[in-house]
């Protein structure tokens, strides 16, 4: 099942070390078979407030998608981001095909 790496970045500070971490985050994502879905953009807020920017990375299953969190090329440039950035980053499953809202339902 495709899993997402998934950012709300509130705040970013943008120099060296941003530019550092944009240039080298590509590399590190092709072994693990990962590719950009949303990488920031304006949003078009419909209900409530939106402050920040999203990025949602997709991977072909959680397994990868956590060793490309865990692995030593990220580990290298995670600091990069860490430091200049304020916000929440998290791993999440995607639903199976055919899935309807309505499974959520309590029988």
């Amino acid at each position: 099942m495709t899993s997402y790496a998934v950012a709300h970045l509130r705040e970013v500070t943008m120099g060296p070390d941003i530019a550092a971490y944009l240039q080298r985050i590509d590399a590190t994502l092709e072994p693990f078979g990962g590719r950009f879905l949303i990488h920031g953009g304006e949003a078009e807020v419909l209900e409530g407030a939106w402050p920040g920017h999203l990025v949602v990375i997709a991977f072909p299953d959680r397994a990868r998608a956590r060793a490309w969190y865990d692995s030593p090329a990220y580990r290298a440039i995670l600091p990069f981001r860490t430091r200049n950035a304020d916000g929440a980053a998290f791993l999440i499953d995607g639903v199976p095909e055919g899935y309807r809202a309505a499974d959520k339902v309590p029988a």
